[in-house]
């Protein structure tokens, strides 16, 4: 004798809930995201084109898929057709690995995260399974895929900028003292900002135009190779003014990638250069890479 078994016959209960064990993850998973306030996923909001899917579905999937080691967009899809976790949270919707990428490198997702670790501790502590006593930390470095010569220093920058404020501010003075601009108004004594330095291209381009125009407006050989000669030094001056702010602008940029480090990768920008524990040269020679750090506390 077998146990009843028809493919073609509907099975009760519809309800994946009661499929799933009392202590299952998913429980776990869906009261977290749950106690996130609901003015956080606020910024996901579109008034416009066809209704998205609630970020609390999308934050309970990728949650319960990192949970079971998938971490790629299109095996989440999958799971999502064949696991009853997965389908109880995401109440039979199957969002695209499309959707599931573009979800997760949202601008806004980040907040998501740091809410969740917010409710998950405050959860922790409430259950008295942390006690806040103590906390113990450890690290590790790990190499980052990243050329080793693509290195970018923060001592360097720092003295290529000081190099350029000098010539720039140099170069300003020298412009007031010939007369070929007037003088700017300034925001500090100190070095002359990307603003001012694209104010000083804009009247030294007037200056090589108001020649151009004479130049073109006379008939007199020897004042045309004057005015020619007497251009010179502008148009010098304006070459300089517009590497000067390229410059500017690629130096602003590094120092907003360095951050509080010292030096980062052309190639990861995400990764430092540092001494690795693996040393088979025996040379102490720095590649870019990551000093991951964890906290624990009760195992947590």
């Amino acid at each position: 004798m077998f146990k009843n078994y028809t493919m073609n016959q509907l099975v009760l209960p519809l309800d994946l809930e009661v499929k799933l064990q009392k202590n299952d993850i998913a429980f776990h998973i869906h009261h977290l995201v749950e106690s996130i306030p609901h003015e956080v996923f606020e910024p996901f909001l579109r008034n416009e084109g066809c209704p998205a899917y609630h970020p609390r579905m999308m934050l309970k999937i990728i949650l319960c898929a990192y949970t079971q080691s998938v971490f790629s967009g299109r095996k989440i899809e999958a799971l999502l057709k064949d696991s009853i976790r997965m389908m109880w949270l995401a109440q039979g919707y199957e969002p695209s690995y499309r959707t599931i990428n573009r979800f997760r490198v949202h601008s806004d997702v980040k907040e998501l995260i740091r809410q969740c670790f917010v409710q998950f501790r405050c959860q922790l502590i409430e259950e008295k399974l942390i006690d806040q006593e103590a906390i113990f930390i450890d690290g590790t470095k790990i190499e980052a895929n990243a050329n080793k010569f693509t290195f970018v220093w923060k001592k360097s920058i720092e003295k290529y900028h000081h190099s350029l404020i000098e010539r720039s501010n140099q170069l300003y003075n020298e412009l007031l003292e010939n007369e070929i601009i007037p003088e700017i108004e300034r925001e500090g004594d100190e070095q002359l900002s990307l603003k001012e330095l694209a104010q000083l291209v804009g009247k030294v381009d007037n200056v090589v135009a108001e020649y151009d125009k004479q130049i073109e407006e006379s008939s007199d050989v020897p004042e045309r190779k004057a005015l020619r000669s007497e251009r010179k030094y502008p148009k010098q001056v304006r070459k300089q003014l517009i590497d000067f702010v390229l410059r500017k602008q690629k130096y602003q940029r590094d120092f907003e990638i360095f951050g509080t480090r010292n030096s980062y990768s052309k190639t990861d920008l995400d990764a430092t250069f540092m001494r690795m524990k693996d040393d088979y040269m025996q040379n102490g020679q720095l590649k870019a890479g990551y000093n991951v750090q964890i906290a624990t506390e009760g195992q947590y």
